[in-house]
């Protein structure tokens, strides 16, 4: 059920601290932790503490924690010193969705270029 923890989802386990990760930030409704595959040279993962399985499901069930999510990506970026940053959320396997919890990625650190990939 949406909202409700996973027994079989990653970033649930980092939330509930049975998976270790290298936390950057923690609020009480988000988790936000460095990537272990870094795509750039700051990339950091921002989580809701509640499971929803992508982006779209999270603001569809709950806007004001996706809300808090964004705010957060914004928080990361001013704490790793970023003039410059990429949001990104990833939804479904083909667009590379590989952890079925939603979550945003900070990416920084370098020029990025677009169209990414």
């Amino acid at each position: 059920m949406a909202g409700e923890a996973q027994d079989d989802c990653l970033f649930c386990k980092i939330v509930a601290g049975q998976i270790p990760a290298t936390i950057v930030r923690q609020t009480a409704t988000t988790v936000a932790f460095r990537d272990i595959n870094p795509k750039a040279p700051v990339h950091v993962l921002v989580i809701p503490k509640a499971h929803y399985p992508d982006a779209a499901s999270l603001a569809e069930g709950a806007p004001e924690l996706a809300a808090d999510v964004l705010r957060e990506t914004r928080a990361v970026a001013e704490e790793e010193k970023l003039e410059s940053y990429r949001t990104v959320f990833n939804t479904g396997a083909g667009a590379g969705q590989t952890v079925f919890h939603a979550h945003a990625h900070v990416l920084g650190g370098r020029g990025l270029q677009w169209p990414p990939g």
